[in-house]
């Protein structure tokens, strides 16, 4: 993420947020009056054989999204969409439950038609050539499909890789654990897919290529044109290789908004980036909602968290995006940046408008701590991420419009959901400050979490939000070894937790070694036991 480009200082926050609204004004006024309109005329259809084209008896479907990445219209009776198009404007149709789009030989769906008649602007990375005329007809193959209500979807946070090398990581790591994984309908990456170097996309793509599945690309704020003018500008290359930062999808009874909600340059002084959305994407998820039923699941996708204070992300397009779901009793929200794990809930109050919490998730990343801290055996870096979690990766399971939210940790078996810290070896009956720490992963605020030694009864350990103590340790190791050969790149400095629990640990026991016991319950009413020692002398 780089954190050092998020230090602010206050009286510069509160300059910035006046300026924010008058350049988000005059951002918008000028896209909306300098782009050249016309009109984009087309078909959805069902592509029965498979070809790409409507041919004469295939038959066009109704009441399907299309959109300009602002304004959003339904096909007709016979399929058939009429849509306001600009110069640099990206035709994407929203797919249906029931229905595949295309996928190329890179597994990247094909679900859009980028008109730039003049192609991007000159940039440091390539963006898109010139695509010429409007065609007379943009048309949109589906193909039916029995999509199932119950399934799961792959969720990659941060892959961000910065050099060939780190791509060998990223493949050595994750993606041979996920190749060819079966039973899971699509994967997502949510953003950060590589680390500055907008020319590692390629690469990128070919790894993530190997999973062997329809996979869905969000950006990241080290995913961007760095020397863009301004924010419309600053996907240019993330466009020329994926298509629309900004879209949406439905799969089963999940409607999924996937948002670019890195605006860059910062509208409030024009230097780095900040958390949000411009009002024409704002317009965009209001719009696309008109046409989801009531009882879909929504999963607002994003790289940035909305959970960042003030100075990091926009509580206006928070606010607003809570208004645009606010009839919708089954909401979730996704993102990653942060290269830490957190569950946060929004309660009732002046920006959540329902009784429901709504639930945001904050994934763990496929690259940890920016593969930084010790090698393990094979010479990859441990990246051991700050707040204690492990690199890995997500699977959310969804079954109707619910859903479970699993993480695994790269290289362990499923089953290892949390670490318990304790001393390896104490003296008897003496006094000790030591406690039995756990790092339940994917732990939240209301879980429960117990313990027990050498099966006594199971007591309940305290929430703690603190530096987790094996990651303090691992810093400590790395600064204590000469051999470069044996360590990557320095950790980052550590931050407090907030899936960490602590129990007293007791020395009034035989000599000997003893067993711990740990049972955590997630918000999912699932149990995880995990097991460790320590040695009474």
């Amino acid at each position: 993420m780089g954190l050092t480009t998020h230090v602010k200082l206050l009286n510069i926050y509160q300059l910035k947020q006046f300026s924010f609204f008058i350049l988000a004004a005059f951002t918008c006024f000028s896209a909306s009056t300098l782009q050249a309109q016309t009109t984009a005329t087309g078909y959805v259809f069902a592509d029965a054989n498979g070809n790409g084209k409507k041919d004469k008896s295939e038959k066009g479907i109704a009441n399907v999204s299309v959109t300009n990445g602002q304004e959003v219209v339904q096909t007709d009776n016979k399929g058939f969409y009429t849509l306001r198009v600009g110069n640099d404007d990206i035709i994407s149709v929203i797919k249906p439950s029931g229905y595949q789009v295309p996928v190329n030989a890179d597994n990247l769906p094909q679900y859009f038609y980028i008109h730039k008649p003049q192609g991007s602007p000159q940039l440091k990375y390539r963006g898109v050539a010139p695509t010429g005329p409007l065609p007379k007809s943009i048309d949109f193959p589906l193909k039916p499909s029995t999509e199932k209500d119950n399934y799961t979807a792959l969720i990659f946070g941060d892959p961000q890789v910065y050099n060939q090398e780190q791509v060998d990581y990223f493949i050595k790591d994750v993606i041979t654990e996920v190749e060819g994984i079966k039973n899971i309908s699509f994967g997502i990456s949510m953003g950060d897919e590589v680390g500055d170097k907008l020319d590692l996309f390629a690469a990128y793509t070919a790894a993530v290529k190997r999973v062997g599945i329809p996979w869905y690309n969000m950006m990241g704020n080290h995913d961007l044109n760095a020397d863009a003018p301004t924010d419309s500008l600053s996907d240019e290359s993330f466009e020329a290789h994926f298509g629309p930062a900004t879209y949406a999808f439905n799969y089963g009874k999940v409607h999924f908004i996937i948002l670019d909600n890195v605006l860059y340059p910062d509208p409030r002084d024009g230097r780095g980036y900040y958390g949000g959305l411009r009002e024409d994407q704002l317009k965009f998820v209001e719009n696309d909602l008109r046409h989801v039923p009531k009882d879909y699941l929504v999963v607002l996708t994003m790289h940035i968290p909305m959970s960042e204070p003030e100075f990091l992300f926009s509580s206006a397009t928070r606010k607003r995006l809570f208004n645009a779901i606010k009839d919708f009793p089954n909401t979730l929200s996704i993102s990653a940046h942060t290269h830490m794990q957190r569950q946060d809930f929004y309660v009732k109050g002046s920006e959540w408008l329902q009784d429901k919490p709504h639930h945001h998730f904050n994934i763990g990343t496929a690259s940890g701590d920016f593969y930084s801290g010790l090698n393990d055996k094979d010479g990859t870096p441990i990246s051991t991420m700050r707040d204690g979690t492990p690199k890995g990766y997500g699977f959310i399971h969804f079954k109707g419009n619910q859903y479970i939210i699993d993480y695994k940790v790269a290289g362990k078996d499923a089953a290892d959901q949390m670490r318990i810290i304790a001393p390896e070896k104490l003296k008897k009956d003496s006094d000790t400050l030591a406690y039995i720490y756990v790092n339940f992963y994917t732990g939240a605020k209301n879980d429960q979490v117990q313990y027990r030694i050498d099966g006594s009864e199971w007591k309940n350990m305290e929430q703690s939000i603190e530096f987790d103590p094996f990651y303090l340790a691992e810093v400590a190791t790395w600064k204590s070894i000469t051999d470069k050969t044996k360590k990557a790149r320095r950790p980052s400095n550590p931050a407090k937790s907030t899936h960490l629990w602590k129990g007293p640990i007791s020395t009034r026991l035989p000599t000997g070694k003893h067993n711990i016991e740990v049972k955590a319950t997630d918000m999912f009413n699932r149990s995880f036991i995990q097991k460790s020692t320590y040695t009474i002398e």
